[in-house]
């Protein structure tokens, strides 16, 4: 009797690892839990006086902004600050690497996220030529020190690199172009960072190996589906900080005081806003 064939499994593995498309009201409603636990951190890094800073790095297109949106959107900007950095000044480009970064460092009671961040001495100066191979390399020596230093000071150091595939940093980038709510978002770096991959994925590589350490290791985001990425980046973020519900008293809504002779002005003059919806 003949030897049957295996059957090939490569299409029944692929089906199995894709996904389908997660709706918007499956994604809206996890993410109202995820936000609802984002106010009850935000409660008890204030009750305990915390210092968190979480660091957002990856490719770009990957989402990184849409996941940093959704952590604010809900929570107090006191407590939840974003520093998204420009270009170094002239001044900045002759001080020490990080000194601009240290004073937007957090007190207690806050939480600051770095919308891209020290790191970019690895990664965008380090491909774009705007730093030496020295500079960089010192850079990876010293890093790992400096957040040593950062944690031994009581901040709780979180770090995302989010991945995306090319194909589909491709499409983004396309409809970037084609739509004028998002275009711009579309750098000459941006431009110049999708023909450079590789070189990009080389650079990757050295800071990860570098700089993924016990004390302050690197998550990687699958960010190729941004509403699965969304929401398993935040649920990720919530299980790395150990909170409580913090205690507070009970909200009681006071009576408006009464009007005492006060009405209001019918002949004075107002700027209105038309209602044109």
């Amino acid at each position: 009797m003949a030897k049957q064939k295996p059957k090939s499994t490569k299409a029944k593995k692929s089906s199995s690892l894709a996904k389908p498309k997660l709706k918007r009201k499956a994604f809206e409603q996890e993410l109202a839990k995820l936000e609802a636990e984002l106010v009850k951190l935000q409660l008890w890094v204030q009750h305990q006086g915390l210092k968190i800073v979480i660091v957002f790095e990856g490719r770009d297109a990957a989402g990184k902004g849409g996941v940093i949106k959704r952590i604010i959107e809900r929570v107090g900007p006191r407590v939840f600050r974003v520093v998204a950095l420009p270009s170094p000044t002239e001044r900045e480009k002759s001080q020490m690497y990080v000194q601009r970064y240290v004073p937007h460092l957090p007190a207690a009671g806050e939480v600051v996220i770095f919308d891209r961040s020290w790191y970019n001495r690895a990664g965008v100066e380090r491909v774009m030529g705007f730093c030496s191979s020295d500079e960089v390399t010192r850079f990876l020596e010293a890093c790992p020190q400096w957040e040593r230093t950062m944690i031994q000071s009581g901040i709780i150091l979180i770090k995302y690199w989010f991945e995306v595939s090319q194909r589909e940093q491709t499409r983004r980038f396309v409809a970037r172009v084609n739509d004028g709510r998002k275009i711009w978002k579309l750098s000459p770096m941006d431009l110049e960072s999708h023909r450079r991959w590789y070189d990009h994925s080389r650079a990757r590589d050295d800071m990860l190996l570098a700089t993924d350490t016990s004390f302050a290791p690197w998550y990687i985001v699958n960010a190729d589906d941004k509403r699965r990425a969304r929401l398993n980046c935040i649920s990720h973020l919530l299980s790395l900080i150990p909170y409580e519900e913090a205690a507070r008293e009970p909200v009681k809504l006071p009576k408006r005081q009464k009007p005492h002779g006060y009405t209001e002005p019918k002949n004075r003059r107002y700027n209105i806003v038309a209602e044109l919806f």
